[in-house]
């Protein structure tokens, strides 16, 4: 019988500097406090939700789903909503103003930087508000919602020969820019709860805007009054690169006939307010495209080749380091997307054009080699203008994240200097300078990124867990960002700042800049309930960790060999939260496909075991009967250990954790009738009559979905007359002289008793 430790389940606030936000210190009071004053916020919420009682969570076990994204950091919400429209969101804004505690609006969770993470109330918008609401074709824009997910949004549009230009990995910002130049409008939510429209106003329309009463006509003035004011720093201490979006958007607002408040919002990180709808640009699908990938010896010489290749401006320029490739090859599902790869390269460049035709795609193509071999740069270019190939490749670009995070043990490659961005023609020397001040410190770092503008996402691998490895994570931190103002660049190109960039905001934008910031959030904010902590204000860059000296795991015996994990608690440590398992076009996770539910995709369940291991939960509810829901509808179909980039194993984690329920609790007898199913079809073969007529008898099924839990309405397999064991024994063995060899065919329980035509 396993004995699992009771360990009281630890306070996720402990050690926890105390926060700038009052409403912040509220929701750790009401956390404290514990299920009845949570109960009494769920009540009230769910009093003036669409969705009543069902759209408000407040179980410990579905809040600790939403503590964590995809980032180094961990902080437990107060409840989870899940809205329906613009009016359930101005109710979450009028309960949480009268509780003084504060909102987050959540997508996918994905968020790298501690942006999707707060003691707050967290709104999930992928549940409902995930729709695309219209298209106009003719004006290339869409309406959609702020769960909506790129998969989703490029089927609906691409009849009409259209894409939303900004893809997940934003390989193609030198062309199309960033997600604030592809906005046009903005439905949002303010703190008050005024629902409004921000989209392009000039002429009389924002004279009107100026002089309106009440909250919209406030932050109107008050963002003319404060750009106004601040215009010289802004023009000196802004990076003038593509890939800036760390701090506020100020610099937008460089035109007194016009304003456009949509643009203020995009990247504010739901600090501001909280969008409910957006109106995005569309850009037509190319003709054709062509792929260079070309093999260096080391990413700097990978960094200066950037530089010839955006001479012959093409569509995407993106860095793949050796990391990245041998961690293709370690994995399953991943292997062969490199097979293209020749040698052992410490670097490839993807390099993409657009063209109208193949044969200019094709000139295009040799015109870079040619050009990167004048120079000396490079000692391999496979090429191709097929759609499937190209495809592979860009699937192997996109994993880089998760592949890098697939390194088993407590190191790993760590996102808290992954996103700077500094000009392109400078990046060799960065890179070189960047990777100097890893090596000094012992490290090796992972490299990938957008290499055409300068933004690469660098993951130096450091344990969190070791007061040295947490030491030098705070030490690079700051010495990368006096490298990237050096370089005059920025802290963040593309994952936004959060916690872990935030924390050097003033040193990137100075003392009067940052004020600024601050101005602007107590402009749409005055009570600090929207994601407050984030850009400005932040916790420490040490508090809130997911991971860190202070992590105990537990070490339970296994009978599963979890050795290469570091035990069982790493296997679950595994997932790094970047919701690759959220797929809504199929794929990976068949229970989430279906449900669209966190606590039932890999992600969930993997955080769950993760919680109960390292003192989250109490160690006993490893084992509990509401553990054992979460992991219910995981068919074990193993597709999360083949397509998971981080190579999460969630079938082998339920195997284990679902024998140590049996052990705790005893095997019900349904589950022993299953694991018998292949003697009781044996036994039952000769009177397979008799036993189809039971099966479908009314009064035993009854009596089977009473007992053994299987729905009356299923049909049950119909037991074959003659088995396959049997029928093979009295078939004749044909002498052939086989070809290709000897095959070798399994038949298993089903294939034996039941279909044995197959």
């Amino acid at each position: 019988m396993v004995n699992p430790v009771q360990r009281t389940a630890r306070v996720v606030l402990e050690g926890e500097s105390e926060s700038k936000f009052a409403s912040v210190q509220e929701a750790r009071r009401l956390l404290h406090e514990g299920p009845g004053a949570l109960a009494a916020l769920a009540r009230d919420l769910a009093d003036g939700m669409e969705g009543g009682a069902n759209a408000v969570k407040v179980e410990r076990y579905v809040r600790l789903l939403y503590a964590t994204a995809a980032s180094i950091y961990e902080m437990e919400p107060v409840a989870v909503v899940f809205p329906r429209g613009a009016a359930d969101v101005q109710h979450v804004m009028q309960v949480a103003s009268e509780y003084g505690v504060p909102v987050l609006p959540r997508g996918g969770g994905t968020g790298l930087s501690g942006q999707t993470v707060n003691h707050a109330i967290v709104l999930d918008f992928t549940t409902h508000m995930d729709r695309v609401l219209s298209i106009d074709a003719e004006a290339r824009t869409a309406r959609v919602q702020p769960g909506v997910v790129l998969s989703e949004l490029s089927k609906a549009v691409r009849e009409f020969g259209l894409q939303y230009p900004i893809d997940p990995c934003g390989a193609h910002s030198a062309i199309y820019g960033k997600t604030v130049d592809n906005v046009v409008s903005l439905e949002v939510v303010l703190a008050d709860g005024t629902l409004t429209q921000f989209g392009a106003t000039r002429g009389a329309e924002l004279a009107q805007r100026f002089s309106e009463e009440g909250t919209v006509g406030a932050v109107y003035r008050g963002v003319r009054e404060l750009t106004a004011k601040y215009a010289a720093e802004v023009a000196e201490r802004f990076p003038t690169i593509l890939r800036r979006v760390s701090g506020y958007n100020l610099d937008a607002f460089d035109d007194s006939e016009s304003m456009n408040l949509a643009e203020v919002i995009v990247g504010s990180e739901g600090t501001l307010a909280t969008v409910t709808e957006a109106t995005v640009r569309l850009v037509p699908i190319p003709t054709m495209k062509g792929l260079a990938a070309v093999h260096f010896a080391s990413v700097v010489e990978a960094a200066r080749a950037t530089v010839v290749a955006n001479q012959l401006a093409p569509s995407a320029v993106e860095l793949v380091d050796a990391t990245i490739i041998e961690r293709c090859r370690a994995s399953s599902g991943y292997r062969d997307l490199v097979e293209f790869v020749q040698g052992k390269p410490a670097a490839l460049l993807l390099v993409e054009f657009y063209s109208e035709s193949e044969d200019e795609l094709k000139s295009k193509l040799a015109a870079l080699w040619k050009a990167l071999q004048v120079e000396g740069l490079g000692f391999a270019c496979v090429t191709s203008t097929n759609a499937a190939e190209q495809l592979q490749r860009w699937r192997m670009r996109e994993a880089g994240l998760g592949l890098l995070m697939s390194v088993r043990g407590d190191a790993k490659p760590v996102a808290f200097v992954e996103d700077t961005a500094v000009p392109p023609e400078r990046l060799a020397e960065y890179v070189e300078r960047f990777d100097a001040a890893v090596r000094a410190r012992g490290l090796k770092a992972g490299y990938y990124g957008h290499a055409s503008v300068g933004c690469l996402h660098i993951r130096p691998i450091v344990n969190l867990k070791e007061v040295d490895g947490l030491v030098q994570t705070e030490e690079l931190a700051g010495e990368i960002a006096d490298l990237v103002l050096e370089f005059g660049g920025s802290l963040s190109g593309e994952h936004g700042d959060g916690i872990v960039r935030g924390a050097f905001t003033e040193r990137m934008f100075g003392e009067r800049l940052t004020h600024a910031f601050r101005e602007l959030k107590q402009l749409f904010d005055p009570e600090g309930l929207l994601n407050p902590g984030k850009i400005t204000d932040t916790p420490p860059f040490t508090d809130n960790l997911r991971l860190s000296p202070k992590t105990v795991n537990a070490k339970p015996s296994t009978l599963l060999d979890f050795s290469v994990d570091g035990g069982l608690a790493g296997a679950a440590e595994q997932c790094n939260g970047q919701g690759a398992c959220r797929k809504h076009d199929g794929g990976m996770c068949p229970s989430f496909f279906v449900t669209g539910d966190e606590e039932h995709s890999t992600r969930g369940r993997a955080n769950l075991l993760r919680e109960a291991l390292n003192g989250g939960l109490a160690e006993s509810e490893l084992v509990s009967d509401r553990m054992m829901q979460a992991l219910d509808l995981c068919v074990e179909c193993k597709a999360c250990k083949s397509e998971c980039p981080s190579g999460v194993d969630l079938a082998k984690l339920k195997y284990e954790v679902l024998t140590k329920h049996h052990q705790a609790h005893g095997t019900p007898m349904r589950r022993r009738a299953f694991a018998r199913i292949n003697l009781l079809s044996r036994l039952a073969g000769p009177v397979a009559p008799l036993i189809n007529r039971i099966n479908q008898w009314g009064p035993f099924r009854t009596l089977l979905e009473r007992y053994g839990r299987v729905d009356r309405r299923r049909p049950l397999p119909r037991l074959a007359s003659t088995s396959f064991p049997r029928w093979w024994s009295k078939r004749k063995l044909l002498q052939t002289n086989a070809p290709r060899g000897e095959a070798v065919y399994f038949d298993d329980t089903f294939t034996d008793y039941y279909q044995p035509e197959v």
